[in-house]
């Protein structure tokens, strides 16, 4: 993600309302301690290169569960944050997804050094559509942080 320029901001004050996005909703006061509870995890576990992403899932009894992603030399071995937290409220919780969000630390070259909110990858995407398809993910769209409905993001999942 390239760090926020000014002809970015610009163009975000310029930007259509958060209601043009198809089925984007405003952020809640739980929506908003979700993304500290990844924040927090992230200021607490980041190494560079190895925890560089923190995810955060509110499960439909209101439980936080948190993951960190974990990288490897190995590339195809990693794991991301949001299976990490996923797998945490599956054994520890009652497995629901609700609403997730993924931060990232800045890397080392980037200017802007502040964690940023961040869209789920592919491959997460679809695991999250595979157990919670009416989840909430949380993101930042060009007019600020939106929560979206995880088929807006994954309209043609993958089936067997």
């Amino acid at each position: 993600m390239k760090p926020i320029l000014s002809d970015d901001l610009t163009q975000a004050a310029t930007a259509p309302p958060t209601d043009a996005l198809p089925g984007a909703l405003p952020l809640t006061d739980l929506d908003h301690a979700l993304i500290a509870a990844a924040n927090d995890t992230l200021a607490r576990h980041y190494r560079t290169f190895w925890h560089t992403v923190a995810a955060a899932i509110r499960s439909k009894d209101g439980r936080i569960w948190t993951g960190i992603h974990i990288g490897t030399t190995v590339g195809r071995l990693a794991v991301c944050a949001e299976a990490v937290a996923f797998g945490r409220a599956v054994l520890e919780g009652d497995g629901t997804i609700e609403t997730a969000v993924a931060v990232r630390h800045p890397k080392p070259e980037e200017v802007d050094r502040e964690l940023a909110v961040v869209s789920p990858c592919g491959a997460c995407r679809e695991m999250i559509m595979d157990h919670a398809p009416v989840a909430g993910i949380i993101l930042m769209a060009p007019t600020g942080l939106v929560k979206l409905p995880i088929r807006t993001l994954l309209p043609v999942p993958y089936r067997r």
